[in-house]
């Protein structure tokens, strides 16, 4: 997935009141971004590290820039959660990882029940529906979900689920944007009922899929597969 335009460098003064983050350009100019993360974005946040913002021409928007990348550990991680819908939507329309490989049409944001999932695709024979989570968060090798508690989340995988239960395909893609890290794993810890859910949903056939992604200020580039432990 590549940046449609030129990205806008700087270093971050302070994230706060979770959608906004202060940035100081390299020109000397202090903007305010917006933060798509809503999560805490532990192990992702470090005062006057190096980041990447969008620079945003809408009239209607108050922030001009949308905060996309920070550099931590020598490394970009990607913090915009937008971007991974959008990158799974490519993966599974283009077939970029063999579980996604022979789809004829593929959508973004279907219903089901009452839920709306990132990516539905169907090749005539087989319909699958693709549930897609923004993972940043690091501890030791792990790369975990999620920051925070998020009852949306558990939602998901009881309707994922559902979907398997009628003889559809049903996937948990975890899209992790970062690189210093080796599995993937639930965050127990500061979610378990997600934690016990998803090891629910695995037993009963929801797939789930851990692809890490190398960031950087060009493109968000499919990179690997992650082994997962749900125990």
């Amino acid at each position: 997935m590549k940046f449609e335009e030129p990205l806008v460098h700087g270093r971050l003064i302070k994230r706060y009141k979770r959608f906004l983050a202060d940035v100081k350009l390299d020109d000397g100019t202090v903007v305010t971004a917006h933060c798509t993360n809503s999560g805490s974005m532990k192990s992702c946040l470090e005062d006057d590290a190096e980041v990447y913002l969008t620079p945003v021409n809408d009239p209607k928007r108050k922030t001009k820039f949308t905060w996309e990348m920070i550099k931590i550990n020598g490394d970009w991680v990607g913090i915009n959660t937008g971007n991974p819908n959008k990158l799974a939507f490519e993966i599974v329309k283009n077939g970029l990882i063999p579980q996604f490989t022979g789809y004829t049409e593929v959508k973004r944001e279907v219903k089901f029940g009452d839920s709306r999932f990132d990516v539905w695709a169907t090749n005539g024979e087989e319909t699958c529906f693709v549930e897609v989570k923004n993972v940043t968060m690091k501890e030791g090798e792990y790369a975990l979900f999620p920051d925070a508690v998020t009852t949306r989340g558990q939602k998901h995988l009881e309707t994922l689920m559902k979907v398997k239960a009628e003889g559809m395909r049903a996937v948990m893609l975890y899209i992790i944007q970062r690189t210093d890290v080796e599995a993937f794993g639930p965050a127990k810890e500061i979610d378990p009922a997600y934690a016990q859910l998803l090891k629910k949903a695995n037993d009963s056939g929801v797939e789930v899929i851990p692809i890490q992604v190398k960031v950087t200020p060009e493109e968000l580039i499919v990179w690997r597969e992650l082994p997962y432990n749900l125990d």
